[in-house]
């Protein structure tokens, strides 16, 4: 099919939340609290990206994830690149992400083990409309009060290095070999490449642009995946209709229709479409 409207999946996490995103139903006050909506395709493990929703009510453990060479050595499928675009954030809100000064392997270690490795990451703070790409290695947490949107390579595999005390299994081992050391720097990207398309990812793993509403031609390969993901507004792509708080995967090239006042990201795998 040349489009698909992906299945949700609500997941319960202790440190989500009771009052969500607009397009996403809040749960019963007395339910367990939401932290991530997934969008799954028919068969969840073959598609190559996997897009969430996070909703933050207190900070997610400090972790990291392998690269593709570090996974298959593990005898994983593949490692975990992501991003995230913020939607709304508290005035305190941050995410940490890298350390503030290069660490050697010990030193990691003994931070974790100790508890001090908190305080040695370099925490941001975030407003809406912030833009994070995390590749593999970099040690990161994502802070409290935050609702954003992940990209990722479909991995599930996460190193926790620190979870502020509470009773969950850490991977000091795995966390700490796969880690960068190395203050975070942003890598590059396209930006504006015409007017209403921003490239946010330009590679390797995956490419991520945020576009406005109106009629544009997804220009994909024929045979090639890409997810749309409308955080506002609605439209059709290929006769399936779609709005904001649902994600559609599209085979290309296919013609996209959307509301004025929408506002898109799309994301694939493979070099940028013209």
């Amino acid at each position: 099919m040349p489009a698909v409207l992906l299945a949700t999946k609500r997941v319960e996490k202790p440190w989500g939340r009771h009052h969500l995103y607009p397009g996403f139903p809040d749960p019963a006050p007395d339910a367990a609290p939401i932290g991530e909506v997934w969008f799954q395709s028919p068969h969840p493990e073959e598609p190559e990206l996997l897009i969430k929703y996070l909703f933050t009510s207190e900070k997610l453990s400090v972790q990291n994830h392998p690269s593709d060479e570090e996974a298959h050595k593990r005898g994983l499928p593949r490692g975990k690149d992501e991003c995230w675009t913020v939607l709304t954030a508290e005035p305190d809100s941050t995410i940490a992400i890298g350390p503030l000064q290069t660490m050697t392997r010990d030193e990691l270690r003994t931070s974790a083990e100790d508890g001090s490795l908190e305080h040695k990451l370099d925490w941001k703070k975030v407003k809406a409309g912030d833009f994070y790409y995390s590749h593999s290695g970099v040690i990161h947490a994502i802070g409290a009060g935050l609702t954003v949107i992940e990209v990722q390579q479909n991995s599930d595999t996460t190193y926790r290095l620190y979870d502020y005390g509470r009773p969950r299994e850490l991977h000091l081992d795995d966390g700490v070999a796969v880690a960068e050391l190395t203050p975070y720097v942003a890598p590059e990207a396209p930006g504006e490449v015409a007017p209403g398309r921003i490239i946010l990812v330009n590679g390797p793993k995956f490419v991520l642009e945020r576009w406005t509403g109106g009629k544009r031609t997804i220009d994909l390969p024929a045979g090639r995946q890409g997810w749309l993901v409308p955080i506002k507004g609605d439209g059709v792509v290929a006769g399936v209709a779609w709005k904001a708080g649902e994600c559609v995967l599209v085979e290309g090239p296919e013609e996209l229709h959307a509301s004025v006042d929408a506002d898109l990201l799309f994301a694939y795998v493979g070099k940028t479409f013209r």
